[in-house]
Order: structure tokens, then sequence, then C-alpha cells
């Protein structure tokens, strides 16, 4: 299966990498938190990623539910959304992580 615009994908996600450490970096973490005063979907999805790299599952898990879904994510990415070979399959995936996401917001909001 051939990936169109590998090249642009690629330069796309090393931008954005940038963008979240450059962001991290100068202590400017959810914009969507800033401004609106709730957290976003991913809020804590740093601080997961940061627990991940200690090795502390159970802390990155705490911080962000999701975490293990952004490879699946960026894989999806790469292959135009178009992963396994049945349709549904791949509808299936994203809805399911959509929810993941979803169900994950609306506990961290009401918990405010």
């Amino acid at each position: 299966m051939k990936i169109k615009g590998l090249k642009e994908k690629l330069i796309t996600l090393a931008v954005a990498a940038v963008l979240v450490f450059a962001w991290a970096y100068f202590g400017i973490y959810c914009l969507f938190k800033r401004l609106l005063g709730i957290p976003c979907p991913g809020c804590g999805m740093t601080r997961a990623y940061l627990a991940l790299m200690r090795l502390d599952f159970a802390r990155a898990f705490e911080m962000h539910p999701m975490f293990w879904s952004v490879p699946i994510l960026l894989i999806f990415y790469l292959f135009d959304g178009r992963v396994f070979r049945k349709e549904w399959i791949n509808v299936t995936v994203l809805a399911l992580i959509f929810a993941g996401f979803l169900i994950n917001w609306i506990f961290k909001i009401i918990n405010i």
C-alpha cells in the first residue's frame, strides 16, 4: 500500500511535535483550558507520555487513559485512514477511539 504525501505528512508531524515541545517548554500547556476554563479532550496527554517515558504505565493511564490511542491515530493518519482492508473495521476503530476520548473528557469535566 502506497502512502500518499508521506513526506508532507512526516513534515507536518515533525512541526506539530516541535510546537508541542515548545509550548511545554515555555509553560503554555492547554490553550483550550486557558481560553474556556475547562480541560480539552487531550488534557493530560503530555503528562501521560512523560510518565510513559519513565515506564510508569499506571501513572500514564491515570494522566490520560487514551494515551495508547495516539500511535494508532498516527498510523491511520499516515495510511489515509485505510489501515484495515474492510472499511467498517477502520470506521469502528476510529469511532471507538473517539468514544473513549469523549467519555474521558466528560469524566474530566464532571470532576472539575
